[in-house]
């Protein structure tokens, strides 16, 4: 049948398909069938017709709706360049030889729920004004969008792509759609194999991106995809995937579920990645640009890297992927490991200042590379009571902030407010049941301290050191009080063996105090002479000679004088280091003699202790 160039009404078509009824179907039954540059003015039904030879249908306008439900394509349908003005309607279409839709214009919503394609189909180019809708649409050849423009949504819910799948440079303007889709394959076609590759190469999606549950069996590509909103790919399986990006997203990429059956290397730069519980069943390389990762319960059963890759990512060493949707900072920022196993967890030039560790396992065997950004501790000066004070510069962990945030009963923060000076409050402040407390996050400092020391970082081990000794002391239940009283002494003293200034300045203090001490009571006004007594008996003398005990006299102005200071101070120092100074003393001067030489030795090896802490490797 050759009608191209044919101007069709709706009852000029039904006549002409009714000439072609096959008595024993039904059904309108067409071998070859021409319609090129054909017009359509009114409604176009073709709905459950059957052509046995090729379908060309190349340069058609369809003005109204067209109509294809249920019709059945024996051989090659083509479709280049058609316009569909109305609604396109391929409901459970059945296309056996190829599909080609190159540079169609769907102005109206186009439906191909259900359509079967068993040969390759192609909508390179074809422009989708309205709905694109292909749910549980199945196709076992190849199939290819290049260049496809999806301006309104694009729905493949539940579809099965069993060859070689591609969406080069695809444009998705709305809600776009891959829930419950499936990958797989290969296809073979005559002596040509198709592999199983899921192909989105450069597309972009501008809207949401859902790929909940998709199962890809074989590779799955997503180079250079941007994604202005969310990308979700919940309960998503890799089988065969080796790489998944570099892409870019504006919004998250949620993760949350996902299983990686093979050795894989992520490149994701991202406002946020969801990690949450996902499955690594081998090796994974998750390397982040500008994101905050979740990895709350993710299951590792191998060796897996968290990166902070350094400079935009590239394809193929081309020139760098474009990241000017990312408006957030450079750095990669870890929220959380809880429920995690550790053991297999590597974090290179991450930043943990608010990362979660409550209820990780084998957190000292966790391995922390590169430059490790932790939370510091309030800048400033505050008051406690009328006291003043100033917090010890140190890294802490966020759980830390959360509980004394609560305990200090902080008011909760903006989002996105920042208080240097304050305790950050956490996720579920002030809720005391949902907050750590001090025997559980004196618990995760002592995990990661042996981590550091491990990995023989000795002084970054030092400051987890002093966050466990603070823990302790604020233990009201697991910390007996005696423990507390002498953790609070050692802290007061030396800061825990970790503040040499500390110590050194109460050494300088007991010094002086001894100096003091003995200026005022120590040491005799003069040494006193030695006095000979003797006895006659007959021609034999019995002289005796006697040490009077050194005596002091005078006022305080006699006693405060240089050289008495230069006589207390050779006394103090040779009693921090448990010698004698050989000097005449009081009886008061003595004991005070034998309490220096025993608080000032402990001082300065105090000092001595926490200079060793910091610079040992």
């Amino acid at each position: 049948m050759d009608h191209r160039g044919t101007s069709f009404t709706e009852s000029l078509l039904a006549q002409l398909l009714d000439a072609f009824r096959d008595p024993a179907t039904g059904k309108p039954h067409l071998g070859l069938a021409r319609f090129d540059e054909a017009q359509f003015s009114g409604p176009a039904r073709f709905d459950r017709v059957q052509f046995s030879g090729p379908a060309r249908f190349n340069g058609v306008q369809f003005t109204g709706d067209a109509v294809f439900d249920g019709v059945q394509f024996t051989g090659n349908a083509e479709f280049f360049g058609v316009q569909f003005t109305g609604d396109a309607m391929f409901h459970a279409a059945q296309f056996t030889g190829e599909a080609m839709f190159f540079g169609v214009q769907f102005s109206g919503p186009a439906r191909f729920d259900r359509a079967q394609f068993s040969g390759p189909a192609r909508f390179d180019r074809a422009q989708f004004s309205g709905p694109a809708t292909f749910d549980e649409a199945q196709f076992s050849g190849p199939a290819t969008f290049e260049g496809a423009e999806f301006s309104g949504h694009a729905m493949f819910h539940a579809a099965r792509f069993s060859g070689r799948t591609e969406f080069l440079r695809a444009q998705f303007s709305g809600t776009t759609r891959f829930d419950r889709a499936q990958f797989s394959g290969p296809t073979i076609f005559g002596a040509v194999q198709f592999f199983r590759l899921a192909m989105f190469h450069e597309a972009q999606f501008s809207g949401l991106a859902r790929f909940d549950r998709v199962q890809f069996s074989g590779d799955a590509r997503f180079d250079g995809v941007q994604f202005s909103g969310d990308a979700r790919f919940d309960g998503a399986r890799f089988d065969g995937a080796s790489s998944f990006g570099p892409l870019v997203c504006a919004g998250q990429v949620v993760l949350a579920g996902a299983v990686f059956g093979v050795p894989v290397t992520l490149e994701i730069a991202a406002d946020w990645v969801d990690c949450e519980r996902t499955r690594w069943d081998s090796t994974a390389i998750i390397r982040l640009r500008c994101a905050t990762v979740d990895l709350s319960h993710a299951v590792l059963s191998a060796p897996a890297a968290v990166v902070a890759h350094p400079t935009p990512f590239t394809i193929g060493g081309g020139p760098p992927v474009d990241e000017s949707r990312l408006t957030g900072p450079a750095e990669v920022r870890v929220a959380s490991v809880q429920g995690v196993d550790a053991a297999h967890l590597v974090l290179t030039d991450t930043d943990l200042s608010d990362c979660l560790f409550s209820g990780a396992f084998h957190l000292d065997q966790l391995r922390l590379e590169g430059r490790t950004t932790f939370a510091p501790t309030p800048t400033g000066w505050h008051h406690r009571g009328v006291w003043p004070v100033r917090w010890s510069r140190r890294r802490t962990l966020a759980e830390e902030h959360h509980w004394r945030a609560q305990s200090a009963s902080r008011p909760v923060l903006p989002a996105g407010a920042v208080q240097p000076w304050q305790w950050r409050p956490g996720p579920h402040h002030p809720d005391p049941a949902l907050t750590p407390d001090p025997e559980d996050v004196a618990a995760l400092y002592r995990q990661l301290r042996k981590a550091f020391e491990d990995g023989k970082n000795e002084p970054g081990a030092a400051d987890f050191y002093y966050g466990e000794c603070e823990m302790r002391r604020h233990d009201t239940t697991g910390t007996p009080k005696g423990e507390r009283r002498l953790l609070w002494a050692y802290w007061l003293l030396s800061g825990y063996g970790l503040r040499a200034s500390r110590a050194t300045g109460w050494l300088l203090t007991a010094m002086t105090v001894t100096v003091l001490l003995l200026m005022g009571f120590g040491l005799p006004t003069h040494d006193p002479d030695p006095a000979t007594t003797g006895t006659l008996h007959g021609s034999k003398i019995n002289l005796t000679t006697s040490s009077p005990a050194p005596a002091l006299h005078g006022g305080w102005h006699q006693r405060m004088n240089w050289t008495r200071a230069e006589k207390a101070t050779r006394v103090a120092v040779n009693s921090v280091v448990f010698r004698s100074s050989g000097q005449n003393l009081t009886t008061a001067g003595t004991y005070i003699e034998m309490a220096s030489r025993l608080l000032e030795p402990a001082l300065l090896a105090l000092a001595a202790l926490a200079v060793r802490g910091r610079i040992k490797r």
